[in-house]
């Protein structure tokens, strides 16, 4: 096997456990998830059931309390039914091989760490790492030919060199550490490679301090959002800035903070989010008139306070993972966008222009931020407080172009699928940026949306159009 793959030219993205921002950690659905946001690799934990099964848990217990190693995988798969399922490693496999995933196998069970290694050979499975915290495995391993990479897990205290003595892959698990990028020196570094040895670090979260670890010397990074370790960039002939409508919401349920995080970790530069006032006045995000449809409640927005509205479950009609999200306010959405240096596309639904312009000037957000409505009567409004907000304008709504280009000075036009795109270029003489909005998934579309190049857009399906521009970049 050629290990020519060990050496990346930017580190490879592990998801953790899976895509487990997203869905239940170690289920099936966790690891379609991370290959839909094209995850390089997928960190697999590996057990032994007490009937040699090889299954993908991470905890050696059920949640009742009952061993695993003590359990059949039949008595295991009938308490641990739907998402909180542990798949069969092989079915993880299957999975990896139909997507050309490559594999960090994570042996939580020492005498899992052969049969592992046998399955990845069965699968046909050419990137592969083989980790573990107990020393043991690895010499197993070695003793049974393993031609995959060996990683030892480092817990925080340990010596890296003297804990991963022999193995190929220092893997750091310092993710509880305050700022264990501190400890990335090029002395660190500069021994690893004099010891013959790559790097893999922690699952990482935070895009701060991701932002100060991806371009490091290192194979991979793990984090439970895997599109942050290497988020996506525009073409440097082509800076498209991509607009996620109501923001990532085939990962996460749609105007939720999960929502927000998942587009802007992806690299995307907009969240589009509708904003709504509530009956005690607060700016709140959401686009019904209703709650009825995204909630677990019922009634009008605007005859809610906020209190009511923060009380009810925003997520579950999603997935249960997301039953801990709540109504965003305004003022969180902001901040999400700010942890990511996001810009928000910002709709007013019926709210005060005057009451969202001074929260967006109070987070020292307006340049970061456009805005539209169906009620033009918002948008004047909006205009005679400020010159300076950025007015988006529909094309479909004027009969000319001209009468476009002077309604309210506008900074964007945009277009659908059904205008006249060769107006584009009248559009940029006169000093505006042009959007197309388009809420499909078909490829045909979206290529013909690509070709024609338009400063940003609006989708519904952000990730396939980041696929088609990277599959296009590699093909060159």
């Amino acid at each position: 096997m050629s290990l020519d793959w060990t050496r990346p030219a930017r580190a490879y993205s592990i998801a953790h456990r899976g895509a487990s921002a997203y869905a239940a950690e170690s289920s099936f659905r966790a690891f379609e998830i991370a290959a839909e946001l094209g995850a390089d690799f997928w960190e697999v934990d590996i057990r032994l059931t007490a009937d040699n099964q090889l299954i993908v848990y991470h905890d050696p217990e059920l949640p009742d309390g009952r061993a695993i190693k003590n359990l059949s995988f039949q008595q295991i798969d009938a308490c641990s039914k739907g998402e909180m399922a542990a798949p069969l490693l092989e079915d993880v496999l299957e999975l990896a091989s139909k997507h050309a995933a490559g594999i960090y196998a994570d042996i939580k069970d020492t005498g899992a760490a052969v049969p592992a290694f046998h399955a990845l050979r069965k699968f046909g499975i050419e990137r592969a790492i083989i980790g573990a915290f107990d020393p043991e495995a690895a010499k197993l391993l070695k003793e049974a030919g393993c031609s995959y990479p060996r990683a030892a897990l480092v817990p925080i205290g340990a010596d890296p060199f003297e804990h991963a003595k022999g193995a190929d892959i220092i893997h750091l698990c310092w993710e509880r550490m305050h700022r264990p990028q501190d400890l990335m020196t090029e002395y660190f570094f500069r021994r690893a490679e004099q010891e013959n040895q790559l790097v893999v670090l922690w699952h990482e979260e935070d895009p701060e301090r991701m932002a100060a670890l991806r371009h490091m010397p290192v194979i991979g990074i793990c984090s439970d959002r895997p599109e942050l370790v290497q988020p996506f960039s525009p073409p440097q002939d082509w800076p498209v800035q991509i607009i996620c409508h109501r923001g990532a919401n085939r990962f996460a349920p749609e105007n939720t903070i999960e929502a927000a995080h998942c587009a802007f970790a992806a690299g995307f530069s907009h969240v589009e989010i509708d904003v709504r006032t509530t009956s005690d006045d607060q700016l709140v995000v959401i686009h019904d008139r209703t709650v009825d449809r995204t909630t677990d409640g019922t009634g009008v927005v605007a005859e809610l306070p906020l209190a009511s509205l923060k009380s009810l479950d925003a997520g579950s009609w999603f997935s249960p993972r997301f039953k801990e999200q709540t109504i965003p306010t305004l003022d969180e959405i902001l901040q999400t966008a700010q942890r990511y240096n996001g810009s928000l596309y910002v709709e007013l639904k019926d709210t005060p222009a005057y009451q969202v312009y001074e929260a967006i000037m109070a987070a020292n957000m307006l340049d970061k931020c456009f805005f539209w409505s169906f009620d033009s009567a918002l948008l004047q409004d909006l205009r005679a407080i400020s010159d300076r907000a950025r007015i988006m304008v529909r094309r479909k709504d004027f009969s000319t172009l001209e009468e476009a280009l002077n309604f309210l000075s506008p900074d964007i036009i945009e277009y659908t699928m059904a205008e006249d795109w060769s107006e584009f270029v009248e559009c940029r003489n006169s000093g505006l940026q042009v959007m197309i909005a388009y809420n499909g998934a078909d490829r045909k579309e979206m290529q013909s949306i690509i070709d024609a190049r338009p400063d940003m857009v609006n989708l519904d399906q952000p990730f396939l159009c980041r696929d088609m521009i990277q599959s296009a970049r590699k093909s060159l």
